[in-house]
């Protein structure tokens, strides 16, 4: 098998991504990624990541490529967690000091996403509310109130620790 069938077997095992970092295992060499990228049967999106011809640029995807220590917060966490119907217009990462996030799956692609778990994104939500549309953020509490799966503590172990204790249990007497 050839350089160029070899990367191309290797996007198609990769949802049509390629990572240039991960092609160094099998020696491929660059050359053969510039080769396809001038042909047209890859697309450079950024410095180590292409995506064939035929493959939709994944934003998210490539926004953690480029940025590993990014966590999707406040309205994009809100988009991955289901609490909005609105797809985010603006990107919203943030970078922490420390590791407080988790992993959550997008069943539209096959790929996993870092993002702040729903408690934390409902407090940082409360916490910046001047920020997001009222209409997004009075929905997405709705919402997070009649999930099953909240869990109380958490949430309120975040309030306290962000300082919104009263504020939060206003809502959560309103909402619940």
């Amino acid at each position: 098998m050839n350089q160029k069938d070899m990367v191309l077997e290797f996007a198609k095992k990769n949802n049509g991504i390629i990572k240039t970092d991960e092609l160094k295992e099998y020696n491929i060499n660059r050359s053969t990624i510039k080769r396809l990228k001038d042909k047209g049967i890859i697309e450079k999106i950024n410095r180590s990541l292409y995506i064939t011809a035929d493959t939709f640029e994944d934003e998210y995807y490539s926004l953690q490529n480029k940025c590993p220590k990014a966590i999707f917060s406040h309205e994009t966490a809100l988009y991955f967690h289901d609490l909005t119907d609105r797809t985010p217009i603006k990107l919203m990462v943030t970078i922490p000091s420390d590791s407080n996030s988790r992993y959550v799956k997008d069943e539209r692609y096959d790929f996993t996403y870092i993002c702040y778990d729903m408690e934390r994104t409902i407090c940082d939500i409360i916490r910046n509310k001047e920020k997001i549309e009222r209409f997004q953020y009075v929905d997405a509490l709705k919402r997070y109130a009649k999930l099953n799966t909240r869990n109380s503590k958490k949430l309120y172990n975040y309030a306290k620790k962000f300082k919104i204790e009263k504020e939060l249990q206003n809502y959560m007497e309103l909402l619940v």
